[in-house]
C-alpha cells in the first residue's frame, strides 16, 4: 500500500482528456488508491497519436500509479457494479459532459444514496446552471470565452490563439485534487460527504484575479465604455488587433517595463524578473541603465509626462545592452546584484537539469508496453508522508478483474461478463 498522506482512500475515477485525469494523478501521487474507468476501447486520450496500440504519450503523462478498468457504462449491469464499488469507496470523481453521469447512474444522488459519506467531485466546462450548463467544453472554448486567450494577445495572422499548454485544464487537475482533500478533512470532523462542482470557466476566471476585479471608484468610468467599445468594434467587423488595442486604450499596458521581461543575449535569451523598487535598482546597479523615473531621493515616478514616447527608448536601450553579453554572463552578473533571472529553455532539457532532478521532479519508471520512461515526479513534497508516483498509467483493462473481485463477483461471473462483451480484461 502506498505510504502517501491520502494512503487508504478510495478514488473512483471517471474522465478523460486532461483536467480529471489530471487531478486523479495527483490524487495517486499522494497515496490514493485510484481506480481509472474507461469504454472498453479505452479513453480518447489513448489513441491521440498513438506509440503502440492504446497507449500515447498524453495518457501515460496523465494517469500513472492508476488502476485501470474497461467496461461498458452503458450495460446494465454497469450500474450494479458501480454502485458496488462506491459502497466501499471515498471519492468518486466524474469529468464528463453534462448529464452523461445521470444518463450512466453514477450521479450524485443516485450513489449518494449508496453512500452518504462518499465525496463526489463532478468537473464541467461551464458549471451546472447557466445558459451554457448543458454544453461541452475544452480549454481552447474557455480560454476564448473567460479572456484568457484575449490577454495573452497571441496572434496567429489577424486570429488570436491559444495558450499552451492548456492552462485552465491543468490548473482544474490542482484544484480538484485540493477541493477533494479538503473534503476528506471536512468528512474527518463532521463524518459527512458532499458535492464538489469544479468547472474549467472558474478556474481560467480565477487566474486572472487582477483583470477580474471591478473596484467601482476607479473602474465605473472606464469599464462600461471600454466593454461597449469592444461590442462596437465587433460589430465593424474591427481586426482582433484592433481590438486589442481599443482595450488598452482603457487599460494601457505600462511602457517602458525593462524591470520584467525577456531579453535577447549575445547567444541566446534570458528572463529577468524585477517586481519591486527595490529590485529595479539592483537592475539598474547590474547593467548601468539609467533610468529618468528614478528620482535621486529615492522616489520613482511610474508614468511621467511624455513617458508613452520615452518609455519605448528605454526599452530600446535596454534590449541593445543585452545584446553585447552572452546569457551566462548576463546571469552571473545579476545574480552578483541580487536580481531574479534566468535562461530560456525547452522543457525537454530539464530531464537532465539538476536543479528538477535534485529537487525530484524527474522520475523513471517502466511501463509494460511502453518501456522504460521519464517523467515529472510529484511537485511538491510533505516531509511526514511523502508523496511518491505510485506506478505507470495502466494498460487498458489492466485491473478489471482484480477490482471485480474486490468487489465480491466470483470468477464464474467475471468470465461471464468478458465473454459477454461488457467487461475487458487486459
Amino acid at each position: 500500500m502506498a505510504s502517501g498522506p491520502l494512503a487508504g482512500v478510495k478514488v473512483l475515477e471517471f474522465s478523460q482528456i486532461i483536467a480529471g485525469p489530471f487531478g486523479g494523478m495527483l490524487l495517486a501521487d499522494m497515496g490514493a488508491e485510484v481506480t481509472k474507468f474507461e469504454p472498453l476501447e479505452g479513453e480518447p486520450w489513448r489513441t491521440f497519436v498513438e506509440l503502440v496500440p492504446k497507449e500515447s504519450r498524453t495518457y501515460a503523462s496523465l494517469n500513472r500509479g492508476k488502476r485501470g478498468v474497461a467496461i461498458d457504462m452503458a450495460h446494465p449491469s454497469a450500474r450494479e457494479v458501480i454502485a458496488r464499488l462506491a459502497r466501499d469507496a471515498d471519492v468518486v470523481m466524474i469529468n464528463y459532459r453534462p448529464g452523461v453521469a445521470e444518463k450512466l447512474g453514477i450521479d450524485y444522488e443516485t450513489l449518494r444514496a449508496v453512500n452518504p459519506k462518499l465525496i463526489y467531485c463532478e468537473n464541467t466546462a461551464f458549471g451546472k446552471r447557466g445558459p451554457l450548463a448543458e454544453r461541452g467544453g475544452y480549454d481552447l472554448i474557455v480560454q476564448a470565452l473567460s479572456g484568457l486567450m484575449a490577454g495573452e494577445a497571441k496572434m496567429n495572422g489577424d486570429v488570436p490563439t491559444y495558450v499552451y499548454p492548456a492552462v485552465a485544464d491543468y490548473a482544474t487537475g490542482i484544484l480538484i485534487s485540493g477541493a477533494i482533500s479538503a473534503a476528506l478533512y471536512a468528512r474527518e470532523k463532521t463524518g459527512e460527504g458532499q458535492r464538489i462542482d469544479c468547472t474549467l470557466l472558474a478556474t481560467a476566471i480565477a487566474m486572472q484575479t487582477s483583470q477580474f476585479t471591478w473596484i467601482e471608484a476607479f473602474d465605473d468610468a472606464t469599464f462600461p465604455p471600454m466593454i461597449e467599445a469592444i461590442r462596437q468594434a465587433r460589430l465593424d467587423l474591427k481586426s482582433f488587433e484592433e481590438q486589442v488595442e481599443i482595450h488598452n486604450t482603457f487599460r494601457p499596458v505600462g511602457a517602458g517595463n525593462v524591470y520584467y521581461r525577456v531579453y535577447q543575449t549575445a547567444d541566446g535569451f534570458l528572463a529577468v524578473g524585477a517586481l519591486s523598487r527595490p529590485l529595479w535598482a539592483k537592475v539598474r546597479a547590474a547593467t548601468g541603465l539609467i533610468d529618468p523615473r528614478a528620482k535621486p531621493d529615492g522616489t520613482f515616478d511610474q508614468a511621467p509626462e511624455g513617458w508613452e514616447t520615452e518609455g519605448p527608448k528605454l526599452v530600446a536601450e535596454a534590449e541593445a545592452l543585452f545584446r553585447t553579453k552572452s546569457t551566462a554572463e548576463w546571469g552571473s552578473l545579476l545574480q552578483q546584484h541580487g536580481v531574479p533571472s534566468g535562461p530560456v529553455h525547452f522543457i525537454e532539457e530539464l530531464f537532465e537539469h539538476p536543479q528538477a532532478v535534485e529537487n525530484g521532479l524527474v522520475t523513471e519508471m517502466d511501463h509494460p508496453l511502453l518501456g522504460h520512461m521519464k517523467m515529472v515526479g510529484p511537485a511538491f513534497q510533505m516531509s511526514g508522508t511523502p508523496l511518491a508516483p505510485q506506478g505507470p498509467s495502466p494498460v487498458l483493462g489492466a485491473d478489471t478483474a482484480q477490482v471485480l473481485r474486490e468487489a465480491g463477483y466470483t470468477e464464474e461471473e467475471i468470465a461471464g461478463m468478458a465473454a459477454a462483451g461488457f467487461i475487458g480484461i487486459a
